[in-house]
Order: structure tokens, then sequence, then C-alpha cells
């Protein structure tokens, strides 16, 4: 199960990449916003979203705002996420390999959507390489 969240700006991507997902057999719980009509506090999202991985209740964490920083900002607030802003697949597969990042953050206003699915699906299909270098920084993160 993959959590999902946007702000209003993020709006029609998200719709997209849940689109895309569903398309490829994987499900969504899907935190919000509910439409672009008028502006919302993007931190309530975020948080739901964090939440919900941090908690065990999904597997990992997709956000987008206008830019994907400040939902990256709030995300890494939540103790045991590793939120990584991505606008390029190299940065999301490597975000995985040597971060183990569990939260995707884009920014809807800065790529287009079909290169969002594509680091979308880099993020999601690269596994962490549990190399003991990584497994050691990742340690030194949350100490």
């Amino acid at each position: 199960m993959i959590a999902i969240g946007c702000d209003q700006a993020g709006y029609a991507l998200k719709q997209e990449i849940m689109k895309h997902l569903a398309d490829q057999g994987m499900d969504c719980k899907d935190f919000g916003c509910y439409g672009n009509e008028k502006p919302c506090d993007y931190p309530i999202y975020a948080k739901a979203v964090a939440q919900a991985v941090a908690g065990g209740e999904c597997e990992k964490g997709i956000l987008i705002c206008g830019t994907g920083i400040g939902m990256s900002m709030v995300a890494n607030k939540v103790k045991g996420i590793r939120a990584a802003l991505c606008h390029d697949c190299f940065s999301a597969k490597a975000t995985r390999e040597h971060n183990d990042a569990n939260v995707l953050t884009m920014g809807a206003r800065v790529i287009g959507s079909e290169h969002a699915k594509m680091i979308v699906d880099f993020f999601l299909n690269t596994p962490f390489s549990n190399a003991e270098r990584h497994v050691r920084r990742i340690g030194m993160m949350e100490s």
C-alpha cells in the first residue's frame, strides 16, 4: 500500500500518479487533498502520509506540492521518515539504494507528469542496497 497526498498545486499530478500505480496493480491510500479549487494547508497532508508510513499502515509514501520542498520539510519531522525530494530518476534510485528513503516528494510545478511517473517507478522499484556503510549512515541520521 502506497500512501499519497498533495496540496492543491499537486492535485492533478497526484491523480495521474494514482492512475499510473493502479494500472500497475498497486494500491494507494489517498490522504488528500481532494480538489484544486482553493488553497489548502500542505502540512496536514504531509503529516498524514508520513504518519501512515512511519506507523506501518503503508509501505511507502508519495507527496506532491508545487515544489516538493514544503512537503519534504514536514514529512522529515516525523520520526522514522526519510523523505527525499526528487526531480530526476537518478536521485530517486540513489535515495532508495543509499538512504532507504520511504517517502518521495515532488513538485508539480517543476516536472511534467510523464517524468514524474518514471521517478515514481524508480523510487518504488529500487531496493535498499543494505550495504554496511549505508546502514551505518542511516543509523547516524536517526540518532
